[in-house]
């Protein structure tokens, strides 16, 4: 499942953005953060876990999308 960033809990500190490794996190017009789900692989093949996750210093800010299935590589 792709992950996605909880607008309420977002405080936009941009800590995110860098770490992900398939570029899908980008900024909003408001400050804030968003992760576009076509591009989450939840880092697999890149770390141990999410990045978004490990960064984040608010908790329940990127959580798991249940809208969208696991990603299965190539």
């Amino acid at each position: 499942m792709a992950y996605k960033i909880v607008e309420e809990n977002c405080t936009g500190c941009c800590a995110c953005e860098p770490e992900c490794p398939n570029q899908a996190i980008s900024e909003t017009k408001n400050g804030l953060f968003i992760i576009e789900p076509a591009k989450c692989t939840e880092c697999l093949g890149h770390y141990d876990e999410p990045q978004c996750v490990a960064v984040c210093p608010i908790d329940l800010t990127c959580i798991i999308d249940d809208d969208y299935p696991r990603y299965e590589a190539a």
